[in-house]
């Protein structure tokens, strides 16, 4: 699936990763959680950010997030390729 990643002190780049959590994990490093944004998408996190000491990133929908993140789209409750539209909005060039 196609995911916006950003590590911190980066910039918002798009990614394929597989719809596993396996993955999802791989890319923020330890355990994931989930913010939902809207019904279309959520930001995916390291739910232990904080107790690791990971660095600052980004501040999304009022939330100050910690390591590297990423941006999926939704379904339901199944992940699947972020919208285009969230790209616009992050000014993301592919």
């Amino acid at each position: 699936m196609k995911i916006l990643k950003k590590e911190p002190g980066g910039v918002y780049y798009l990614k394929d990763i597989p719809n596993t959590l396996e993955a999802m994990q791989t890319e923020v490093g330890g355990y994931i959680e989930q913010v939902t944004v809207d019904r279309s998408c959520a930001i995916i996190c390291n739910e232990e950010g904080l107790i690791k000491g990971l660095p600052y990133n980004t501040k999304l929908a009022g939330i100050h997030f910690l390591g590297p993140i990423f941006v999926v789209g939704t379904k339901g409750e199944e992940y699947c390729d972020v919208p285009a539209l969230v790209a616009e909005i992050l000014e993301v060039t592919a």
